[in-house]
C-alpha cells in the first residue's frame, strides 16, 4: 500500500480550543442522525409513505456514512484533513437545507445522503488532534472527541422533541448549528494539512455501498417478503457476491478504501468488535425505545424527547469528565463497563416497560453506558497501533460502529414484522441487551490480554 508523505506535527501554545471545536463538530455528526429517529412517524404521516419507506431516511444516511468515513479519511490524507473537514461541514449544511425544504420522500432522502458524509468527522478530527496535542494529552483529546458523540446523539433526540411535529424545523436547526461549527473550525483549527497525495479507491467505495444495501434490504424485508422468498434469498446472494468482490478489490488495490488487515489487527480487533456491537446496541435501543413509546404509550415527539432527556444529561456530564476518567481507567475497562450498562438498559426494558419510570431508568442506563463507552472507544482503537496509523485505526473504528448502527433499523423491522406488538419490542430490547453483553465481555477479555501501553 502506498503511504502518504509524513508531515510534521503542528503544535500550538494552546491547542484545546481547536480540539473542543472539533469535538463540537463530532457531536453534530451524531446529532443529525438521532434527530431523525423520533420523527419517523411524523415523516410517515406528512409525506404519505409507509414506515419501512421513511426508515430509509435514517438507513440511507448511515449507509453513506459507512462509505464516506473511510473515503473522506483517505481524502484527508490526500488533500489535508482540515480541508476535508470543512468540505464535510459544507455538505452537511447543504444536505440539511435540502431536507428542510423537502416535501417528498425522495428529496428528503437525497438531503439525508449529503448529511451522512459528516460522519467522517470523527476519524478526521482524531487525526488532527494527533497533530495538535502532545503525546501525553492525546488520549484525553480523543476521549473528549469521542464522548461528545454520545452527547450529540442524545441532543438530536431532544432537538427533535422540542421541534414537535415540524420536521422542517429540525433540519433548519441542524443547518444553523453546522454552519456555526464550520465557521468556528475555519478560525480555530490550523492543523491537518496539506496532504501527501495518492488516489481514492472509488471502486472499493461502490462495492462497499452495494453489498451493504443488498444486505440491509434483505434483513429489513425478510419478515414481510418471507425469509425463503426468491427476493430475499437473491439479495443475500448478491450481498455475499458483492462482499467477496469488495474483499478481492481491497486486497489487490494499491491504496484500498479499507485496509482489511487493520480490521483483524491485534491492536485494533478488540475495539473493532466492541465498537460494532455497541453501535448496534445503541441504535437498536434508541430506535426501539422511541418507537415503543409512540406505539404503546401514545407519546408525542416531544414526550419521546423527554423520555430520553436523562440519557442526554448523563452523556453531557460524562463528556465533561471524560479526560479525567481516561487518566484513571484503562480504555478497555471503560468500554466494557459502558457496554454492560448499555446492555442493562435493554434488559431492563425486556422485563419492565409498563410505566413511564421504566423508560426513564432505561434511558439513564443507556446514557451512562454510552457516555463511558464512547469516551474510551477512540483510545482503545489507537493505543496499540503505530502513531502514523492513528487516523487509519480511528477510521476503521468509526466505520464498524456505523455499520453496526446501520443494521439496527433492518433488524428491528424484521423482528416487528415477525412479532408485532409488545412481544416484538421485548425481542428488540433483548437483542440490544445481548449485543451490549457480548461487547462488554469481548472488551474485558481483550483488555486483560492486551494491557494498555504506558503514555509517553
Amino acid at each position: 500500500m502506498a503511504t502518504a508523505v509524513a508531515l510534521p506535527a503542528v503544535r500550538t501554545p494552546n491547542p484545546w480550543p481547536a480540539v473542543v471545536s472539533l469535538a463540537f463538530a463530532a457531536s453534530i455528526a451524531a446529532l443529525q442522525n438521532t434527530a431523525v429517529v423520533p420523527m419517523l412517524p411524523v415523516l410517515q404521516r406528512e409525506l404519505g409513505a409507509s414506515l419501512p419507506a421513511v426508515s430509509w431516511t435514517l438507513t440511507a444516511s448511515l449507509l453513506v456514512a459507512a462509505v464516506a468515513t473511510p473515503l473522506l479519511s483517505r481524502f484527508g490524507d490526500m488533500y489535508g484533513r482540515r480541508t476535508v473537514i470543512l468540505g464535510a461541514m459544507a455538505l452537511l449544511v447543504i444536505g440539511s437545507v435540502m431536507a428542510a425544504l423537502a416535501t417528498s420522500l425522495p428529496w428528503l432522502i437525497a438531503g439525508r445522503v449529503l448529511q451522512g458524509s459528516v460522519s467522517a468527522l470523527v476519524p478526521l478530527s482524531i487525526g488532527v488532534a494527533r497533530d495538535l496535542l502532545p503525546g501525553r494529552q492525546l488520549a484525553t483529546g480523543i476521549g473528549v472527541i469521542s464522548a461528545t458523540m454520545g452527547f450529540g446523539s442524545g441532543g438530536g433526540m431532544i432537538m427533535a422533541g422540542l421541534a414537535g411535529d415540524d420536521y422542517h424545523l429540525v433540519f433548519w436547526l441542524t443547518a444553523a448549528i453546522a454552519l456555526v461549527a464550520g465557521i468556528v473550525i475555519a478560525f480555530l483549527v490550523r492543523g491537518g494539512g496539506p496532504g501527501g497525495g495518492g488516489r481514492p479507491d472509488l471502486l472499493g467505495a461502490a462495492l462497499l455501498a452495494s453489498w451493504l444495501v443488498a444486505l440491509l434490504l434483505a434483513i429489513s424485508q425478510g419478515g414481510s417478503w418471507g425469509w425463503s422468498s426468491p427476493g430475499v434469498l437473491g439479495l443475500f446472494a448478491a450481498a455475499l457476491a458483492l462482499a467477496a468482490a469488495w474483499v478481492a478489490v481491497e486486497r489487490r488495490v494499491a491504496e484500498p478504501l479499507v485496509e482489511l488487515s487493520m480490521l483483524v489487527h491485534r491492536g485494533t480487533i478488540g475495539a473493532t468488535v466492541a465498537s460494532m456491537l455497541l453501535g448496534f446496541a445503541f441504535f437498536t435501543l434508541m430506535t426501539g425505545l422511541s418507537a415503543f413509546a409512540q406505539a404503546d404509550f401514545g407519546a408525542s415527539t416531544l414526550q419521546v424527547g423527554l423520555y430520553l432527556l436523562p440519557s442526554t444529561l448523563f452523556m453531557l456530564v460524562i463528556s465533561l469528565f471524560a479526560g479525567r476518567m481516561m487518566r484513571l481507567l484503562p480504555a478497555s475497562v471503560m468500554v466494557a463497563a459502558g457496554s454492560a450498562l448499555t446492555g442493562a438498559a435493554g434488559l431492563w426494558l425486556v422485563f419492565a416497560h409498563g410505566r413511564d419510570a421504566d423508560l426513564y431508568v432505561a434511558a439513564s442506563l443507556m446514557g451512562i453506558g454510552l457516555g463511558i463507552g464512547y469516551a474510551a472507544l477512540g483510545t482503545m482503537a489507537v493505543q496499540h497501533v503505530d502513531p502514523d496509523k492513528t487516523a487509519l485505526a480511528a477510521g476503521i473504528n468509526a466505520l464498524v460502529r456505523i455499520v453496526g448502527g446501520s443494521t439496527a433499523g433492518a433488524v428491528i423491522a424484521a423482528i416487528l414484522a415477525a412479532r408485532p406488538g409488545v412481544t416484538g419490542y421485548q425481542w428488540v430490547f433483548g437483542v440490544a441487551a445481548l449485543a451490549g453483553a457480548v461487547a462488554a465481555i469481548f472488551a474485558a477479555v481483550y483488555g486483560r490480554l492486551n494491557p494498555a501501553p504506558v503514555s509517553r
